[in-house]
């Protein structure tokens, strides 16, 4: 069976995903190409499958650009380079969809569909004949401030999702609310784990943490939030909470992944300091290179997922890979990822008191926190291994009449 897999980004956590589905599914027989981007930033490791590097965008991490003096012609050159690499995106896609067609493979398997113009696209590769699916990682404007443009979007994207042959989700309280959202069949959903972070475990050199970048004592345990800050990961919320783990634990909270645009670095650090905890809190807010991941997890105790939405996480498996436990917000398909009191602990999203304490348990307690990172670990490898994932993907390929 010959799958072309199509991903975009050339870094961050989809990149990796794809890289470890691709070669999973190689490993079990398939003909893999992944189509993704030409600055890739696993270009450089060995691999199962054939990667074909043709997709010419921006880099998916990019430093934001300084407003300088001119606040007006600053605002005027965002909305001319927002016009133009809309521009750019479409002829990409256009030569992407050209590519794919010429390869002829049995079925072309995408990830997250970000415009709904791209359903095109999708439409001119299913009148040539080619098997459409997606593993949905995310479908909804999470961080869109205005709820008419969410039922807009939401309306346009129908055309999007009715391209696929299957949709692959990562648990059934998404795939329900996707139905609910869109009015699927149920018969196009599949249910997978999201699988494993092995990768960046694996890729990880031996030893060292960013204790001392950070001026972070070394008996001090480490609470870490890992990941893209944005408004729907709970960040103000979980300042809060760490006021009232300081003050019942010796703790340091860390915050670490790259901004969204626009994202108030500043306003949370006024809040740390408001609150009595800015010695104690650190934002480290920059995209961490593959190098960076195993120390960044050395150093923490426990990983904190505060999340406000969310559909699953690969955060959480980084976290497992490492052995660290989590404390986990019960939106999404988060709490079907967690063994309660095994993995990780579960809080409700919005309960800040519930979070305060369920860190505080993990973070003043090392025997709890080194027994649940290891069940976290076992269970990356058995419950969450790629190989099974693979097979369920391609078996269910295997299944679906030509038509």
């Amino acid at each position: 069976m010959r799958i072309a897999v199509v991903e975009p980004d050339g870094a961050g956590g989809l990149a990796h995903y794809a890289f470890q589905l691709c070669t999973a599914m190689a490993d079990a027989g398939a003909d893999v190409t992944l189509v993704t981007a030409v600055d890739w930033e696993l270009a450089g490791l060995d691999r199962p499958f054939t990667a074909a590097q043709v997709i010419r965008l921006w880099p998916a991490v990019e430093a934001p650009i300084s407003p300088g003096r001119g606040a007006v012609l600053h605002r005027f050159w965002r909305k001319l380079r927002r016009l133009w690499r809309a521009v750019r995106y479409a002829w990409e896609w256009e030569r992407l969809t050209r590519h794919v067609i010429r390869m002829r493979p049995d079925v072309v398997q995408f990830s997250l569909i970000r415009f709904p113009f791209q359903a095109f696209f999708l439409w001119r590769m299913k009148r040539a004949g080619l098997t459409l699916t997606e593993i949905c990682h995310e479908f909804e404007l999470r961080e869109n401030r205005y709820a008419w443009m969410q039922r807009i979007d939401s309306g346009l994207a129908r055309s999007v999702y009715g391209s696929f042959r299957v949709m692959f989700f990562h648990g059934e309280a998404t795939a329900d609310r996707f139905r609910a959202l869109f009015g699927e069949p149920e018969a196009k959903v599949r249910i997978i784990p999201h699988g494993n972070q092995a990768l960046l475990a694996e890729l990880a050199d031996p030893g060292g943490d960013l204790r001392s970048r950070y001026g972070i004592a070394p008996e001090r345990p480490v609470v870490l939030f890992f990941g893209g800050l944005r408004p729907s990961k709970g960040l103000p919320e979980l300042v809060d909470a760490f006021a009232t783990v300081r003050s019942e634990v010796e703790a340091h909270l860390v915050i670490a992944g790259f901004p969204d645009r626009g994202y108030d670095i500043g306003g949370l650090l006024e809040q740390a300091r408001r609150l009595g905890v800015d010695m104690d809190v650190t934002i480290d807010a920059r995209y961490l290179a593959i190098e960076e991941v195993g120390p960044l997890l050395r150093t923490a105790a426990l990983l904190v997922l505060p999340y406000k939405s969310a559909t699953a996480s690969g955060v959480l498996q980084v976290a497992y890979a490492f052995a660290r436990p989590v404390v986990v917000t019960d939106v999404g398909d988060l709490p079907d990822s967690v063994d309660e009191g095994v993995t990780g602990l579960v809080v409700p999203a919005g309960d800040g008191d519930a979070l305060a304490q369920a860190i505080v348990r993990l973070a003043g307690d090392s025997e709890i926190r080194i027994r649940m990172g290891e069940a976290a670990r076992q269970v990356a490898f058995e419950r969450f291994g790629w190989g099974p994932i693979a097979t369920q993907i391609i078996d269910t390929y295997r299944a679906l009449d030509p038509s």
